[in-house]
């Protein structure tokens, strides 16, 4: 039997570009420049986090937000407490949205990390960049991982 097509062929077909990782570093209460996007919009196809160094502290929050060169700068994904419990090495972190209780705060919609969630999808940013926000006394480490397609002709994005 042969193959028809790669699994490189099928992930460009169904997500878009070849898969684009940025390293954190060790995390802090402090604005992490993941990637940078140029030329117009782009449309993320998938994102997610994979834990490389342990979070283990206690109310350490990260937070996901880009930031236009010409606009606001919008919380995609609200500070999330990742080390209460710990998220050992090599957990996947994926994003689920939430809505809050209507009878005491409206239908307002949050996403926030989750480990084991499904990836971010259908996210359409424009030139400027894509950061992770730690607070508190967030730490460890994570290399996010983004698929895109460009939504105007010469956008790119790439790792900061």
């Amino acid at each position: 039997m042969s193959t028809l097509i790669q699994g490189d062929q099928l992930r460009s077909l169904v997500l878009g570009s070849t898969t684009v990782s940025k390293a954190s570093g060790t995390l802090s209460a402090a604005t992490f420049n993941m990637f940078t996007v140029s030329g117009g919009e782009v449309l993320v196809t998938s994102l997610y986090l994979k834990v490389t160094t342990s979070i283990t502290t206690n109310g350490g929050t990260l937070a996901l937000q880009t930031a236009p060169t010409t606009g606001d700068a919008v919380t995609v994904v609200a500070a999330t407490d990742l080390g209460t419990t710990d998220s050992a090495a090599g957990s996947l972190i994926g994003v689920d949205g939430r809505i809050a209780d209507p009878a005491t705060s409206g239908a307002t919609f949050t996403r926030v990390f989750v480990k084991g969630g499904p990836a971010l999808m259908g996210l359409p940013v424009t030139t400027g960049v894509i950061n992770l926000v730690g607070a508190s006394s967030v730490n460890g480490a994570v290399t996010a991982y983004v698929n895109w397609v460009p939504l105007t002709n010469g956008a790119l994005l790439v790792a900061s």
